[in-house]
């Protein structure tokens, strides 16, 4: 199946009655699995276009379709965040292309992220002299997964979404780990230690919540320093809400994922348990290895070289920071004695933000929760029942973005994409 953007633009007007493309610009996505771009219409309106490369590919987007139907209006109006919305899917060759209204905002590297949260893009609009200065952005963060984890586990169950308890997930993750020793390319000392960390029982006493399940930089989009949406929703279920703070581990600032945390649970219903960012760590590190594994499944050389190199890199890591366990940091450096001024010894930095740095940059693959989804937005206000996240209107221009995000209008929509326009031939 050919997927040009001059196709996907014809894809959208055939979906969404009343668009006439005249502009197509590209829309970074899982290049495995996904071909994207944003069509503009004659009426100025953008589109996010994403057509399944594969079969795999076709049912995650039918999937996160059918996640997204349970976000309904009352719920979507009590997070502080927007969610995509489809406007509207064509079949082709058996699969699904799907059509989402444009989402306000772009994706930011971890770098951006950083940066931007403690030097932060002014409003478009300047706010008014009493009005609650903006929170930074990883508050922002940390307040809006505290509401999507303490959303009813009964919006994931009525979809028929999966729901595990605390034991199940680290039963997954020792099924993988088994599956991912089998290949023979993962360095002894990694599994060792990963294989250690799963059969610490501690480690696993949480309760579940409702969670993302694939979020990262590239699914969330920020919008003149506000946090704007949560995009790729394919994952959703109720599970190990370590799941979506692993990609924060991936900061060159640690400081970073203790402010989100921090900010997390005061906004969350119930407080994180105290070995969540341990986990978060093991997830990271582990992300390689199902990097690995999705390659050797798929027989592509490339992926799988590339993998074996970062999980050599993360095993020299691992032994040069003597770290005992993922989220545990090793001893400090010994200075040298010498009779010279004393020198500055920073600690090593962690295995896993080698490990989520290098998975972020290739191309991506108590059960008894309060069920009140009521909590504050990001920057603090309160959300009930009739309002709705404040809108962020989008940019004249496309905005810079990386893969993976879907769409969605004043109720969600699709990430922005990189680049300019290009006007359709």
């Amino acid at each position: 199946m050919r997927t040009t953007p001059e196709l996907l633009a014809a894809v959208a007007a055939a979906a969404v009655p009343g668009v006439a493309p005249v502009a197509t610009g590209p829309s970074p996505d899982d290049a495995a699995d996904l071909r994207s771009c944003v069509v503009q219409d004659s009426e100025g309106r953008r589109w996010r276009v994403r057509s399944p490369l594969n079969t795999e590919a076709s049912m995650r987007l039918e999937t996160e379709h059918l996640v997204l139907q349970a976000f309904t209006p009352s719920v979507r109006s009590r997070l502080p965040f927007h969610l995509p919305t489809v406007a509207g899917s064509v079949a082709q060759d058996g699969l699904r292309t799907f059509v989402y209204s444009h989402l306000p905002g772009h994706t930011l590297s971890l770098r951006e992220f950083q940066r931007q949260n403690e030097h932060p893009e002014p409003p478009v609009h300047a706010p008014s002299p009493s009005a609650t200065p903006r929170a930074p952005l990883a508050v922002q963060l940390g307040r809006s997964l505290g509401c999507l984890h303490s959303l009813p586990r009964a919006l994931v169950m009525d979809a028929d979404l999966p729901a595990y308890s605390a034991e199940q997930c680290r039963k997954r993750m020792l099924h993988d780990l088994d599956q991912a020793a089998t290949t023979g390319l993962i360095p002894g000392d990694l599994l060792r230690r990963w294989e250690e960390a799963l059969e610490d029982t501690t480690l696993w006493q949480f309760s579940t919540r409702v969670v993302h399940g694939d979020l990262h930089e590239d699914n969330i989009t920020v919008d003149h320093g506000s946090l704007a949406s949560f995009t790729g929703w394919s994952d959703l279920h109720v599970g190990d809400p370590a799941v979506d703070f692993s990609w924060l581990v991936g900061m060159s600032d640690p400081a970073f994922a203790d402010t989100v945390l921090e900010a997390y649970s005061v906004a969350a219903v119930q407080p994180p348990d105290r070995h969540l960012l341990r986990r978060a760590h093991l997830k990271a590190e582990f992300a390689l290895a199902e990097w690995l594994v999705r390659g050797v499944d798929r027989g592509i050389t490339s992926m799988v070289d590339n993998a074996q190199r970062m999980l050599t890199t993360l095993a020299a890591d691992v032994r040069a920071s003597a770290s005992p366990s993922p989220g545990v940091a090793g001893p400090p450096p010994v200075p040298p004695a010498s009779p010279a001024s004393p020198a500055s010894f920073a600690p090593p930095a962690s295995p896993a933000l080698t490990a989520s740095a290098a998975a972020s940059g290739a191309d991506r693959t108590a059960d008894s929760a309060d069920d009140s989804v009521g909590c504050a937005d990001a920057d603090g206000r309160t959300l009930d029942g009739d309002s709705a996240p404040d809108g962020h209107p989008s940019d004249d221009g496309l905005s810079p973005g990386h893969h993976s995000g879907e769409g969605g209008s004043s109720t969600g929509g699709s990430s922005a994409a990189s680049g300019s326009v290009t006007p359709t031939s």
